[in-house]
């Protein structure tokens, strides 16, 4: 049976890298405003069939990465699926369950009013076009579509927020959406960090590979002690954006013991990556992931004190008081 990721929720008794305490910080970055998550529906409807139109004029920001401006749709909206790639990227391949950096602009068809935009927060929606995760007219207005595209799309109550609307957006129960987004990057389980390969020259350190293929990279421990402090060191060093400490990322990672080495957790294992908040995750991951650059592959080597101490988690392999060693690939910040 397939582990689940130690640094996801998961039921009382499996394994976990939150922190402990209390938590009331939510699950990342909460936003007042309405993003296309589902809305929690357990079963989802059947799929749509996509046409091409009608949709509504982008009337200015009409380059990729603008904020558009779309007029009010007229006559009836569509009661399937309405998809336009109004630019065409060549980049990866979007596929179903992908995560996706997009921006985007969202508004009601009959009113033009916009409930929600990425373009002023200046902050991507970084989001897995899955079901559950997200409404389903994105997953099917986005799924192969190619990463710098610009995709315009309506998407009736059926395959939006169905009958009980967002009354946090002003979306009722009866509203077609519409749709402008901006496939900025795509994600999936094979995904690496890209950048730079950085200096691994301490021989008292862990030597990472630098494999960019979406496998696990090695990890080769010294014959020498663990050091008693916090090691977080870049392996290949990107070009994004810093990792701030309220941030959440997308990452791809593999944990080992330093003594022995054993494996211990590995989203490459599950061929799934994992999402998290640093205010949600021990203190070794949450210090040395700050201040990281986005693209990145780190090492990060946590002593006991800011791991788990005489506490791991039951079932982990984990021994108390043992000195954990990371490579984690930033592939976002969420």
């Amino acid at each position: 049976m397939r582990r689940r990721s130690l640094l996801i929720a998961v039921p009382a008794g499996m394994l976990t890298l939150a922190a402990c305490g209390d938590d009331d910080s939510g699950s990342g970055k909460a936003s007042d405003s309405a993003t296309p998550q589902a809305s929690g529906s357990s079963s989802a409807p059947p799929a749509p069939k996509v046409t091409d139109g009608p949709l509504p004029a982008i009337t200015a920001g009409t380059k990729f990465g603008q904020k558009p401006t779309v007029a009010k749709g007229s006559g009836e909206p569509s009661k399937e699926l309405a998809v336009k790639t109004v630019i065409a990227g060549s980049g990866k391949t979007v596929a179903e369950n992908d995560y996706v950096s997009a921006d985007y602009l969202g508004q009601v068809w009959n009113t033009a009013k916009v409930f929600d935009n990425s373009y002023d927060r200046k902050t991507p929606l970084v989001i897995q076009l899955a079901q559950g995760s997200i409404i389903d007219g994105w997953r099917y207005a986005l799924t192969g579509k190619k990463a710098g595209s610009r995709v315009q799309f309506s998407v009736p109550p059926t395959w939006g927020y169905g009958e009980q609307g967002n009354q946090q957006a002003g979306i009722k129960g009866t509203d077609t959406l519409v749709f402008v987004v901006d496939i900025k990057d795509t994600f999936n389980a094979k995904s690496s960090a890209k950048g730079t390969n950085a200096p691994q020259d301490d021989s008292a350190l862990p030597k990472v590979g630098t494999n960019t293929d979406g496998k696990a990279p090695s990890v080769e421990l010294p014959k020498s002690a663990a050091p008693k402090k916090l090691v977080a060191e870049y392996v290949i060093e990107g070009d994004g954006a810093k990792v701030g400490a309220q941030d959440s990322v997308l990452v791809q990672y593999k944990g080992v013991v330093w003594d022995g080495g054993k494996e211990f957790d590995s989203t490459y294992q599950r061929k799934q990556l994992t999402s998290f908040s640093l205010q949600q995750v021990v203190k070794g991951w949450a210090q040395g992931l700050t201040g990281k650059k986005v693209g990145s592959r780190v090492l990060i080597v946590i002593p006991p004190d800011l791991g788990y101490g005489d506490n791991p988690p039951q079932g982990s392999g984990i021994e108390k008081d043992s000195t954990l060693v990371f490579s984690v690939d930033i592939l976002a910040k969420m």
